[in-house]
This record gives structure tokens, C-alpha cells and sequence, in this order.
């Protein structure tokens, strides 16, 4: 059995916790070149390169890239048309 070049999107929580205050592995994203909706933790993440790509699981284009540095990040989300994250309710003020 070859072991795939990828892993699925779950890996991408702790990198996406430091810059979001969501959880976005329950996310879902719309690929841009073929329209798929989907979770983000369903993405296949690359980490081959420097940072992270995150590629639809249907048409394989790249949805994501997060690149981190010491001291800022950088977030590509030109491969999706949204991005759509459960937010906690509105409390009473």
C-alpha cells in the first residue's frame, strides 16, 4: 500500500485556530473552478511546500494556502467562493 502525498483537512485546526477564534473544521468552502461545496476538514492538505495548500477533493485545484512565519501568517482563499463557520448564538446583553 503507497502512502498518499496528502492528509485530510482535520490537520489544518491548529494552523487555522492560531489565526481564526473559530473552529473551522467545521467549515465548508465552495471551490471556485468546479463548485463543489464541502467541509474544510474534507480538503486534501499538502504540506510539501512551504505552508500549507489545501486542494478540493473533487477537481484537485487548490483552495486554500496558509503560510506561516514567526511573526504573521498569510492566507490564500482565492480557490474558494465562501467560506461559511458556524458561529455561536447571540447572547442577551
Amino acid at each position: 500500500m503507497t502512502a498518499l502525498p496528502y492528509v485530510d483537512g482535520n490537520m489544518l485546526d491548529g494552523p487555522l485556530g492560531e489565526v481564526f477564534a473559530v473552529d473551522l473544521s467545521s467549515a465548508t468552502a465552495r471551490c471556485a473552478n468546479c463548485g463543489t461545496p464541502g467541509p474544510v476538514a474534507g480538503l486534501r492538505v499538502y504540506s510539501h511546500a512551504p505552508g500549507l495548500v489545501g486542494r478540493c477533493p473533487t477537481c484537485v485545484e487548490v483552495m486554500l494556502r496558509l503560510v506561516r512565519a514567526p511573526d504573521r501568517a498569510w492566507l490564500d482563499l482565492r480557490g474558494a467562493t465562501f467560506l461559511q463557520f458556524p458561529m455561536p448564538p447571540d447572547r442577551p446583553r
